[in-house]
């Protein structure tokens, strides 16, 4: 996309990803880039600002990541965040070490002269504002012309500016929700510094992403492979708003879905969407393919490629398909492949990383760039009804990544009644439409239990309920006790083969929401 008004540069910290979330909610369209972006591509995006982000190297070792020096001789203004100020500190003349006392967690802010003149960056913000500190290293001398416009216990340059130049950086980070008034801090920069009044808006991208696709597409068809879910639903209604009848929208059942839900998107589909929806059975190539199988990536990996397959099956039935469009978002794409820099792989989603390249088609992804929540906004857009936009996400790989160890069809079905349970208590609770995500895990785990007066040695159901806002952070949902009691007595009582439920109370991060 051109006319970007920040691009962000990843130096690979976990939160980068933040950083774009917390301005796109202020309405401001940002980009994520990595951290070794050639200035020449930076400028073809005509920024207005950068951000250069945290990151978990070192700037004194030999390979630490670096910047083009281009970028700061664009005359833009520049926000460096933990990493991303040390770069600056050390690029612009001054020196970073290891600290003697590394700083995690909550810290009070004191800004330097808030009753006189403090800086734009921290204008409105209050004096003892806490934020979020995650650093081993610290600005030891600053380069000249920067001046510190505040401090914390440990940090005598939490915050420093060169106003003159407008460089900003700071050694905590204000896209997490710890922080504050981080989100202040991120729209004074945008706004006040950088001078950004063009608001970001879905229906615009809606609008710009359906000319994208008429010109790409052309008079050619393009193939849609549909899992039920929010994400290729939504994509299924740009493209048939994009190119009407042109689009061949594919349901491939892979016997990997939860109870009942073939039904469910085929009745969905022929209420909300205009065109013929062509369902593929697949299951026997799915399980047969996975049969034996049980590490979690050779799962995903064999999913995904079966799923090109059956999706290059149905395409050889039609003539004119150039291209196949599917559901990516940007979460997908940031913990599948380290596109933006230097950022771990966390796992391989079965719709990420390109076609093989015996597939003779070129991909549609309208999505990628966006977050879930901003998906079902376009979702509404459309006209989708809220039933669809607000399910809870499922997994491309299905309930494949919820069975622990290899996948069977015994498994499969004790799973599905697992979890038809759970989410109907939820449902009929409320906390269905309170959570972000809910779902049951077959762990696989025997243990002894009593039922009547027999012994049981039987399997393990782990309930995983999560609150979040767009996916990439989350939360365990604090659910009522007799509700989580309700949820297991009925999965113990109703499922043959499960003697036990556990809850899952970990948070993203460290935990992901999906277990494999």
């Amino acid at each position: 996309m051109k006319n970007v008004s920040i691009i962000v540069l990843d130096f690979g910290s976990q939160y980068t990803q933040l950083i774009a979330r917390r301005l796109r909610e202020d309405k401001i369209y940002c980009e994520i880039l990595p951290y070794h972006t050639s200035v020449e591509e930076i400028k073809a995006k005509n920024p207005e600002g950068i951000i250069l982000s945290g990151g978990p190297s070192s700037v004194y070792h030999e390979d630490a990541y670096k910047v083009d020096r281009g970028v700061y001789e664009m005359g833009l203004p520049i926000l460096g965040i933990c990493y991303g100020m040390q770069r600056i500190a050390v690029d612009f003349g001054g020196s970073v070490v290891r600290s003697n006392h590394h700083e995690y967690g909550k810290a009070e802010l004191s800004i330097k002269d808030i009753e006189k003149n403090c800086s734009p960056l921290l204008k409105d913000c209050d004096d003892d504002t806490v934020v979020w500190m995650s650093h081993s290293d610290k600005v030891d001398k600053l380069p000249a012309g920067f001046s510190p416009i505040a401090t914390s216990a440990n940090s005598p340059y939490a915050a420093i500016a060169n106003e003159e130049k407008r460089v900003y950086a700071m050694q905590y980070h204000p896209e997490v929700q710890h922080s504050q008034e981080g989100y202040l801090m991120l729209r004074n920069f945008a706004k006040n510094i950088c001078g950004i009044t063009k608001k970001w808006k879905m229906e615009h991208f809606l609008k710009e992403q359906i000319n994208i696709i008429r010109d790409k597409v052309g008079t050619g068809k393009v193939l849609c492979g549909l899992s039920g879910g929010v994400d290729s639903s939504v994509v299924a209604a740009m493209l048939y708003e994009a190119i009407g009848d042109q689009l061949i929208p594919v349901f491939v059942d892979n016997g990997l879905l939860r109870k009942g839900e073939r039904e469910q998107v085929e009745e969905v589909f022929k209420v909300n969407l205009k065109t013929p929806l062509i369902t593929v059975d697949a299951v026997d190539n799915f399980l047969g393919k996975l049969e034996g199988i049980s590490d979690p990536e050779k799962k995903r990996k064999i999913i995904g490629h079966t799923f090109i397959e059956e999706f290059e099956k149905e395409a050889k039935k039609h003539d004119g398909i150039k291209f196949l469009a599917q559901g990516t978002l940007y979460p997908d794409v940031i913990e599948s492949i380290s596109v933006n820099g230097p950022s771990e792989v966390i796992k391989s989603h079965h719709n990420v990383g390109g076609l093989p390249e015996w597939m003779d088609f070129e991909l549609i992804e309208p999505l990628r760039e966006l977050f879930k929540d901003e998906v079902r906004k376009i979702g509404l857009e459309l006209g989708l009804p809220e039933s669809m936009i607000n399910r809870h996400p499922f997994p491309g790989p299905g309930l494949a990544i919820r069975i622990m160890g290899d996948v069977n069809v015994s498994d499969l079905d004790i799973l599905r009644e697992a979890d038809v349970i759970l989410l109907d208590e939820l449902k009929a609770s409320g906390y269905y439409a309170k959570t972000w995500q809910a779902f049951a895990v077959l762990l696989n785990v025997k243990s002894v239990g009593v039922m009547g007066d027999n012994r049981t040695y039987d399997n393990t159901v782990c309930v995983r309920v999560v609150e979040a806002v767009d996916g990439m952070t989350a939360t365990f949902a604090h659910l009522p006790h007799d509700l989580l009691e309700r949820i297991s007595r009925r999965i113990i009582n109703e499922v043959d083969g499960i003697n036990r439920v556990v809850y899952d109370i970990s948070s993203k991060p460290p935990a992901t929401i999906e277990w494999e």
